[in-house]
């Protein structure tokens, strides 16, 4: 096919998109925010990171499968955000409804792989719900991919001052370098060290507690991280192994092959 290569569902025409469904593509959601993220980044970096690493593990899959990306659902859960300005967020019961109503459309178009893929920590819970429910209520696997969770090996290994990936920090800093550094004020980076920080909970009680907390309680500044350690270089580093973790998960056949629904068991 000519468009063999094209992940994009929003580039392709219907037929094409129909041919796509009787090939049993897989179909990957990217969910991100417009959220504050420091003095440094635009309100974007979590919609378009998401966007791109979805994009990018779409392309490593392309070579092995029939595989299609939908256009990044921009906004999300952000209510941590709000106190800086800049925000857009969605009420709970909205979110659900516009993801299950997505993975509808998904699925009257006769697709039944349908990926999830996170770029924004404030969607994590509510996804995994939406995996629960929308999955089983449609009769098709849902998968959900949050995708620092997914590649956090390979963003650990290349991270010089973080153990993870956190809010407009190391990683998230140098991937906007290598995408569109001229997003980046880095000339405001240092105003992130003079922020005041409270500890994390975590910190105080150990794992296991969960606890809401707006994002201006933890940080003045908006950040949770070190933006300071970010290059361009590395973003590039990270960008590449995070698509090619995704991909090599999302392309495990077993993945799809596990029996997700039990038949009904007589007492």
């Amino acid at each position: 096919m000519a468009d063999r290569y094209e992940v994009e569902w929003r580039k392709l025409r219907a037929d094409e998109l129909r041919e796509r469904a009787r090939r049993d593509a897989m179909v990957i959601l990217p969910v991100g925010s417009i959220e504050q993220h420091g003095p440094h980044l635009p309100v974007e970096v979590d919609s378009m990171l998401g966007e791109t690493v979805a994009l990018r593990a779409a392309a490593k899959l392309a070579a092995r499968e029939p595989v299609l990306v939908l256009p990044m659902l921009w906004t999300g859960l952000s209510e941590h955000h709000m106190s800086f300005g800049g925000t857009i967020t969605l009420e709970l019961p909205t979110f659900t409804a516009v993801i299950e109503d997505i993975c509808r459309s998904v699925v009257r178009h006769g697709f039944r792989r349908i990926v999830l893929l996170n770029g924004h920590g404030g969607n994590d819970n509510a996804l995994r719900v939406c995996a629960d429910t929308v999955g089983p209520k449609l009769g098709v696997p849902i998968i959900e991919m949050t995708y620092w969770y997914a590649a956090a090996e390979p963003i650990a290994a290349l991270l010089e001052k973080q153990k993870s990936l956190r809010h407009a920090c190391e990683a998230e800093t140098s991937m906007m370098m290598a995408l569109r550094p001229e997003l980046v004020a880095e000339d405001r980076i240092p105003l992130v060290a003079q922020a005041n920080r409270t500890p994390e909970l975590a910190d105080i009680v150990g794992g296991g507690v969960y606890r809401w907390r707006s994002l201006g309680a933890m940080s003045s500044a908006g950040v949770i991280g070190h933006p300071e350690a970010a290059n361009r270089a590395k973003g590039e580093r990270l960008i590449e192994a995070i698509a090619e973790a995704l991909a090599a998960k999302l392309g495990n056949a077993e993945l799809w092959a596990l029996p997700w629904q039990s038949e009904r068991v007589e007492p």
